[in-house]
């Protein structure tokens, strides 16, 4: 007989299996918690977290994990059936199973937007006439807490047709459930990845397996139905925000299909596109579509005008043409349809919708938490007009200052022709490379061992004040650590160990005269104890922590992708460094979803100041990346210099516990010389608890993870080879120099 702990136990079991249910959409766990009157703060109490995170569960940022799932399933369970959605005459009398799909039901309100249209679906419509059949799938709209393992794609021959797609689990009969109210819009998912078969069928591969067939002939009728009956598409991520067009993945057979060729050729891939006078730009253009300025490329935009504030947009990738760069997605290109749209969906829940390179998608990001206008409160006559949004970088660029411009720019057009400037004239606010011989003390250990800050340059936006407009010139300022800008100051003065870099240079060296620096660099000179008397400045008045909500995003993506793989927070040091040791065989395919994720972080700060691409750029004109609100290299220096700063107070706090110097940095990687080949052979913990200030292992962005082991008679032997000037921190993760790393 059952004990009862036995019965507890297997009870336990299905409430975790609840747990990995979906759950209602954000907007309807908001509706259900105010419906019945609860604050945030009660049920952060009940489920023992922060009002915080729950604010995150209700804004679609995150999504509760196990065992808190289970338990806030449970509630909103439970609220659904006491208050269900208005109009949901299936409510009452509904069975248990009904009564679940209500309680899942996406009530998504009509959102205003900047014109004062209510938000629109595809092809001007708020709700689509015909919802289609449906999956019994996972809702698009909320992060799974751990992807499901890609399912059997099914024959062509099985995919239905007709005046609906035909939606299924892969592998799995067609199911027709009653449409969710609020998410048919989007109840396909995302994006879909298309593929065609040898008898030219079109299938698209969604995310949680669904597969739909595809009855478009040719690509403008293909738009047609990705903004029609395909249901494709995801909601914003802020209010004021815009809902993500729908994403069409291309393999080189639907490409082919669809009269597009498999490969550019050298003169295409040059230019980045296709010619205009193409047929297939033609038919879009005889289609009455258009394209951006990028034209059709790896990443293509293909739009009509908005009209009446609704957008008819989709955005095209096509594989075969590079659109996945292997530096940021590794191989996902060559996988199978159904796991690339696995992979993508888990990219597009956790961050945002790609479309375009990681670095476009960090960027776009910044734009999609922080939109820069909001619908106004209506006037007189009740409409609503569009008004900056507060905390946003407006909708307009501003000019940048003469030292935070890069070479090159309108600003420097002045200057004389091979002008170099020094740091009198330049902001050189950059991630540190800085190598230092080894002692003799150090000689005699047997291992050099580096470590790496997780997400630096995320860590580095979180918390960061940056200025949101532009720049005001002050002669000889008095020094503030609470205003953004760059300042004119001399830091040659600074008195420290020189077996630690330099705080204020990159390359570690110690500064010889005035140089500008960001705010946080200066602030850390202050930090230190000394005098600082800046010169001048450029200063920013209006300030925001425009980068908190972009930080947190990519934070709870990684986290939540590296705890998938097996490395979770709170773990102890030994069980985290045997973790991460394994974490990419566990799911190859989620390690690439990681790989685009810090990606995303590193080309989103790089973009902020985009410098001019392609031909026919002279220094001293403008180039396109100008005129972008969100082009603020001011910004991007405030980051580094942040970054940078957090990895030197480690060291330093770490050197006087220990006397432990590093031998070599390079950006977010510090290598030590160590008695052991582990991180934990010299980083001190004392009960299980880190150095204070120090570095700590742990998965969370700032913490540190082990990079790579080498033997000091391999970092000897390379220097001698190599010369002094080598980074040790470049080459220990596998101790490989090639001649391309080394300058020759």
């Amino acid at each position: 007989m059952s004990t009862e702990n036995e019965l507890f136990s297997a009870v336990d079991a299905l409430l975790e299996q609840v747990a990995q249910d979906p759950l209602p959409h954000p907007a309807e766990r908001r509706r259900l918690r105010e419906a019945a009157g609860l604050s945030q703060d009660q049920i952060a109490a009940a489920l023992k977290t922060r009002r915080e995170t729950v604010s995150g569960w209700e804004a679609g940022r995150t999504d509760p994990r196990p065992p808190k799932r289970a338990a806030y399933a449970r509630l909103l369970e439970g609220l659904a059936e006491r208050f269900p959605p208005p109009g949901d005459e299936a409510a009452d009398g509904a069975g248990a199973g009904e009564a679940g799909s209500a309680g899942r039901a996406a009530a998504e309100p009509t959102a205003p937007t900047a014109d004062g249209a209510g938000a629109a679906g595809p092809e001007g419509a708020s709700v689509p006439v015909a919802a289609p059949a449906v999956a019994s799938v996972p809702s698009p709209a909320a992060a799974p807490s751990a992807p499901s393992a890609p399912s059997p794609a099914p024959a062509a021959a099985d995919v239905r047709s007709g005046s609906r797609p035909a939606v299924r689990a892969a592998g799995g009969p067609v199911r027709r459930p009653a449409p969710v109210a609020g998410e048919a819009r989007f109840s396909n998912g995302p994006l879909v990845v298309l593929d065609a078969d040898a008898d030219r069928q079109v299938v698209a591969y969604g995310v949680g397996g669904i597969v739909l067939d595809v009855p478009a002939a040719s690509l403008p009728a293909l738009v047609e139905w990705a903004l029609g009956e395909a249901m494709l598409g995801a909601p914003r991520l802020h209010r004021s925000g815009r809902d993500s067009d729908p994403v069409l993945v291309l393999t080189d057979a639907a490409a082919e299909r669809y009269g597009l060729p498999a490969r550019l050729s050298p003169q295409e891939r040059l230019s980045g596109r296709l010619p205009d006078d193409h047929k297939v730009v033609k038919q879009l253009a005889k289609a009455d579509w258009q394209l951006t300025r990028r034209g059709l490329g790896p990443w293509a935009r293909i739009y009509r005008p908005a009209q009446g504030g609704r957008r008819s947009c989709v955005q095209l990738c096509v594989l075969g043409w590079d659109a996945l760069d292997a530096r940021s997605w590794g191989g996902a290109a060559a996988l199978p349809p159904a796991e690339l749209a696995r992979l993508l969906g888990t990219y597009a829940t956790r961050v945002i919708t790609p479309r375009g390179s990681t670095a476009v998608n960090g960027l776009e990001l910044m734009t999609a938490l922080h939109p820069p206008t909001r619908a106004g409160e209506p006037d007189a006559s009740g409409r609503r007009h569009s008004e900056h949004n507060p905390g946003s970088l407006g909708t307009q660029p501003v000019d940048c200052a003469p030292p935070e411009a890069p070479d090159g720019h309108p600003l420097l057009a002045h200057l004389p022709r091979f002008h170099q400037r020094g740091p009198a004239e330049m902001l050189v606010e950059e991630a540190y490379d800085w190598a230092r011989p080894l002692t003799d003390e150090e000689c005699l250990k047997p291992y050099v061992v580096g470590i790496d800050v997780n997400m630096a340059f995320a860590a580095g936006a979180n918390g960061a004040v940056v200025g949101l407009g532009a720049p005001t010139r002050v002669s000889r300022p008095a020094f503030d650590a609470k205003v953004p800008g760059c300042w004119l100051v001399d830091l040659s003065h600074v008195e420290l160990d020189p077996r630690l870099p330099s705080p204020f240079t990159p390359t570690g060296a110690r500064p010889e005269g005035p140089a500008w620096y960001a705010t946080p660099t200066v602030a850390y000179a202050v930090e230190l104890g000394w005098s600082v008397q800046p010169l001048e400045g450029y200063l920013r008045a209006e300030t925001g922590r425009y980068l908190d909500a972009w930080y947190g995003r990519l934070r709870d993506a990684y986290v939540a992708t590296m705890a998938d793989l097996g490395v979770t927070t709170g773990m102890e040091p030994q069980a985290f460094l045997d973790a991460m040791a394994r974490h990419r065989e566990v799911d190859p395919e989620l390690a690439l979803v990681l790989n685009a994720i810090k990606a995303t972080v590193k080309g989103g700060i790089g973009k902020l100041r985009e410098r001019p691409r392609g031909g026919g750029w002279r220094p001293g004109q403008s180039w396109p990346a100008l005129q972008r609100p969100t082009w603020r290299p001011d910004i991007r220096a405030a980051v580094i210099s942040r970054a940078r700063v957090n990895m030197h107070r480690k060291m330093r706090n770490l050197a006087a516990a220990t006397g432990r110097f590093p031998v070599a940095v390079l950006s977010d990687c510090a290598v030590y010389a160590s008695d052991g080949p582990s991180p934990l052979d010299f980083l001190p913990y004392e009960d299980g608890k880190p150095l204070k200030g120090g570095f700590q292992l742990g998965v969370s962005p700032g913490m540190v993870k082990h990079e790579g082991t080498q033997t000091v008679l391999w970092a000897e032997g390379v220097r001698e080879e190599h010369g002094d000037d080598l980074n040790l921190a470049r080459y220990i993760k596998d101790g490989r120099i090639t001649a391309h790393d080394d300058g020759e």
